[in-house]
């Protein structure tokens, strides 16, 4: 696409549409791409989940007795943000409330995103901001980035996840994009998951009880790249259930609605409060860019045409 925004640091590149502020390609100094690249069966590559996570019940998000239709996963990722600023390593977009986004979400809001690209690493940072100088503003605010899964000639099961804390903790997962009461037991041993494609036969694995605070995505051969955050409290794994070749590794601050919720907007669980005239930040850093894997990455295999639901 003609309109998207390239950032370059040496032959390390990025580039990001203005539709949603969404990274639709990062390659590393070999010029690998280990972004999915939005085929049939998800057709997204990084989307921006704002002002929900997962689904509302009924798909409504209900305001002082007043209902207002909001999609899955909000509007942000759907909506061209504002280039505020561009440099051959950097760049900065933002959205901002219309006549149009109140009829969905009846809040002010600017949501700020900042791209640096450098030589080993791709750091993202974002702001919530509340510009009403009376009204509290209720959010919740993730990243959905999809990563070629397999990394190469790897057989998929040859990949894992390797978290900075331990993570046994029981789960969470969705009915219909709709948070579950139940919790699940975890898949991950200790601070390692090894990550098979039945593991998502059930949907999303929903970290709701986060520790760690970064994680290395590789091969049992040690390639891969990593990732490290700050200011989300929640984790989600997920790829599709058609098997196609991504790997979606997505920082929540928030949840899905509990499939049980049907109160004020401002009540739902899990999400966060911004103050008048003040900002919620957050990071994300995915870096592994300037060592070349041990392994090559090969061209992604072919996509199935079959189409899935919208990710959890």
């Amino acid at each position: 696409m003609t309109d998207r925004t390239l950032l370059r640091c040496g032959h390390v590149t990025a580039a990001v549409a203005p539709r949603g502020a969404e990274l639709c390609s990062l390659r590393n100094r070999a010029g690998q791409e280990l972004m999915w690249q939005a085929g049939p069966s998800w057709p997204r590559h990084a989307p921006l989940l704002f002002p929900v996570i997962g689904r509302m019940v009924d798909d409504t998000l209900l305001h002082e007795e007043v209902r207002h239709p909001m999609p899955q996963h909000g509007f942000a990722r759907d909506l061209d943000f504002s280039r505020i600023s561009v440099t051959e390593t950097s760049a900065h977009f933002r959205l901002t409330d219309t006549a149009e986004s109140r009829r969905h979400f009846p809040f002010a809001f600017a949501l700020d995103v900042f791209y640096e690209l450098g030589a080993d690493a791709l750091s993202i940072s974002y702001k919530v901001g509340n510009p009403d100088p009376e009204t509290i503003l209720p959010a919740s605010f993730g990243v959905h980035p999809a990563f070629r899964w397999p990394l190469g000639d790897h057989d998929k099961s040859r990949h894992r996840l390797e978290f900075n804390a331990t993570e046994d903790r029981p789960i969470r997962r969705v009915d219909d994009v709709l948070l579950r009461d139940a919790r699940c037991p975890s898949p991950i041993a200790e601070s390692s998951l090894v990550l098979d494609p039945t593991l998502f036969a059930d949907g999303a694995l929903i970290l709701d009880r986060l520790s760690s605070t970064s994680m290395r995505y590789e091969t049992t051969g040690g390639a891969g790249i990593s990732l490290s955050w700050s200011g989300f409290e929640q984790l989600a794994i997920w790829s599709p259930p058609d098997g196609a070749d991504l790997l979606c590794i997505e920082p929540w601050a928030g949840l899905p609605s509990p499939v049980d919720f049907v109160g004020e907007y401002r009540d739902k669980p899990a999400q966060f409060h911004v103050p008048p005239w003040e900002h919620k930040d957050f990071m994300l850093q995915i870096s592994g860019l300037s060592c070349p894997p041990r392994r090559s990455l090969s061209a992604p295999a072919a996509m199935s045409a079959k189409p899935t639901q919208d990710a959890p």
